[in-house]
């Protein structure tokens, strides 16, 4: 029999707006980063141990991040953050 000893979940996000909605770059820009701010507080929030391990904006305006959240609380991932 398997069980998960521990696991980690490593996520590559996009925040970006849909061009028909008519945005300004720099409008889409701000959004993009007002989203994120609300995704990072929700996890703080929320108590997820995450680690982001990278933030790029794109030449769109959207923003690239890659993310690495822990799976449960019921076991030690230390293995996984730095």
């Amino acid at each position: 029999m398997k069980r998960v000893q521990s696991a980690c979940i490593l996520q590559t996000l996009v925040f970006a707006q849909k061009p028909e909605w008519g945005f300004s770059k720099e409008r889409e820009r701000e959004i993009n980063r007002e989203e994120f701010a609300h995704y990072k507080a929700t996890l703080e929030k929320n108590k997820i141990r995450h680690q982001i391990d990278d933030v790029a904006e794109q030449e769109d305006g959207s923003l690239l991040v890659r993310v690495r959240k822990q799976y449960n609380d019921k076991t030690d991932i230390s293995e996984y953050f730095k």
